[in-house]
């Protein structure tokens, strides 16, 4: 066995602590861990007595170990429907793994990493590839403890199980687990460990579900800001909802005072030096009551950014006589009823031609806001653009909720585990809704709640691309149409607010045609990571509390913009 193993994965280093003859020495090895990676001293045997030699410096992480026996292990007949498990094949594997990655929150590793020469190699990345987009959708990491110390257990360990948050095939962390099991199996592998958080009851379902049982097993991390929350616990962001968390965290980073008003409303002040402001979430005090105001009335949004040269659809309100609704129907055969106010995607349909439709949707548009408005409906993709100081720093297009079938589960129970899983995405903050117009889509694509998806076939269950409702939101601001920022930058200075996302609706991300949709005054900033939203809004807030470097890096951006 290879004495003092501390096998480097690329986001830290797995340090094996049965390889320690001395737990002095283990505690040495933990203190050289890296700015912004992540060491963990994994089957410590004694870990009151490691804390005891640096409590200052190391915790007790607080995480279970299940090891799953080979022999026990039993293969699954049923196979994997919309998505295919594969190795890791090429460096566009590696970037869409740290894309995962930086999604669910998690260390990346540094792109090189993936391809570095290890003869022989004791890691095995797989990953979920989408059939239908070739879209990289999760992935997961093994250890060979044979080749990383000469285990003589013959024992293996699965590391960072991560699945797209935005997939929306079931199964895909279970095929994952599943494909590595069987890979070490075939190896000679004689168990394959894992490690979990005590309070992560869906992967410790899935993990028992598998056959993993738990073992008496202790991990030791180093204090330092990664894993400041799991040592010194949530503090005054508990309770909020990761759309202020993001900027709480930021705020947090940068040295800000974070007072907590109301957590449950998302109201926090942010305090630097002698500057002080209120914020809900991405709404601050620097968004004036006018501005917020036009962005909530959706009709008076539309006049100010069409006065300005906005592209916007054509639309009439409820109050126009029938003839003219009759008419409007007639002539762009397929309409959008919304309320006037609101927000999050509610009382919304889509997609309506004929005047039955229409009276149902106003009659749900009305739970809302008593003001109605009619659109032409546009076709494309709904593009989100996320301005910050009138720039653009984050697009993404927002697709509508979809379900794939597995060939036995109903739309209905399809509905339920993707809004599942949603949900534990979002923070709970995404869900899809069981009500007349996720109904009404099903039907228009000729199924109901109960009938049975083909293996494989994607169904849109929402014709809106909101997140709130269940939508996905996929990153394109590095190709977004220059013509595309010119109108998200117009619509914000038409409104003169500091921070807002602007709805587009495209023909595609990298192409000039559009339409003005709305202007949302509080954009969730937290969907677009890895963009640098909260750093953009902090410093909006509080110029002064840039960092050096970063402050050097927009300078030089802004120097060549302007040349």
């Amino acid at each position: 066995m290879t004495p003092n193993c501390a096998f480097d994965v690329g986001w830290g280093r797995l340090i094996f602590g049965q390889t320690f003859e001395s737990l002095g020495e283990l505690v040495d090895v933990l203190r050289e861990e890296a700015p912004g990676r992540r060491d963990i001293a994994i089957y410590v045997e004694e870990p009151h007595v490691l804390l005891s030699f640096a409590p200052q410096e190391v915790f007790l992480d607080p995480s279970h170990t299940y090891r799953l026996q080979m022999a026990d292990y039993r293969p699954s007949e049923r196979k994997p429907a919309g998505f295919v498990i594969r190795p890791l094949a090429s460096q566009a594997d590696a970037d869409a793994i740290n894309r995962i990655y930086a999604s669910r929150g998690m260390v990346t590793v540094p792109p090189q990493f993936f391809q570095s020469a290890r003869d022989p190699d004791p890691i095995t990345y797989l990953v979920a590839e989408d059939e239908l987009t070739g879209r990289v959708i999760g992935t997961v990491t093994g250890v060979d403890h044979r080749l990383a110390f000469n285990d003589r257990k013959l024992g293996t360990s699965l590391w960072c199980l991560a699945v797209d948050p935005q997939a929306r095939q079931p199964g895909i962390g279970e095929a994952l687990v599943r494909h590595l099991a069987e890979h070490v199996s075939a190896l000679g592998a004689s168990f394959l460990d894992l490690s979990v958080m005590h309070d992560n009851t869906q992967a410790i379902a899935l993990y028992e579900k598998l056959g993993f049982e738990r073992v008496t097993m202790f991990t030791v991390k180093r204090k330092n800001p990664i894993n400041e929350k799991l040592f010194a616990g949530e503090g005054e962001v508990e309770g909020f909802n990761p759309y202020a968390r993001i900027i709480i965290d930021e705020a947090r980073r940068r040295g800000i005072l974070v007072e907590p008003i109301d957590a449950k409303g998302g109201f926090f002040r942010l305090t630097f030096g002698a500057r002080s402001v209120r914020c809900r979430e991405s709404l601050s005090e620097l968004t004036s009551s006018v501005a917020m105001s036009i962005c909530d009335d959706k009709s008076s949004s539309r006049q100010v950014v069409a006065d300005a040269g906005v592209r916007v659809p054509a639309q009439l309100t409820t109050a126009a006589p029938m003839d003219d609704i009759v008419a409007f129907l007639k002539q762009h055969q397929r309409l959008v009823v919304k309320p006037a106010r609101g927000e999050q995607g509610q009382g919304i349909s889509v997609g309506l031609t004929t005047l039955d439709e229409l009276d149902a949707a106003i009659v749900e548009a009305r739970k809302v806001s008593n003001d109605i408005l009619i659109e032409e409906c546009i076709d494309g993709d709904d593009l989100r653009l996320v301005v910050i100081n009138f720039k653009v720093v984050a697009a993404a297009i927002r697709r509508p909720a979809t379900v794939v079938g597995d060939g036995s589960s109903t739309i209905d129970e399809l509905i339920q585990a993707q809004s599942r899983r949603r949900a534990a995405a979002t923070g709970g903050e995404s869900r899809i809704p069981r009500d007349g117009e996720t109904e009404r889509t099903v039907r228009a694509a000729g199924f109901d709640l109960n009938s049975v998806l083909p293996a494989g076939q994607e169904l849109k269950v929402r014709r809106t691309a909101n997140l709130h409702t269940g939508g996905t939101i996929h990153d394109v601001t590095d190709s977004v149409h220059p013509a595309l920022i010119e109108a998200g930058v117009k619509v914000a200075r038409a409104i003169d607010i500091p921070v807002v996302g602007v709805d587009l609706m495209v023909r595609a991300p990298t192409e000039p045609g559009y339409a003005f949709i709305e202007a949302n005054e509080r954009p969730g900033l937290a969907n677009h990571e890895p963009q640098p939203t909260a750093e953009r809004f902090i410093d909006l807030l509080f110029p002064l509390a840039i960092p050096a470097g970063v402050r050097q890096v927009l300078e030089t951006s802004q120097a060549r913009a302007d040349l």
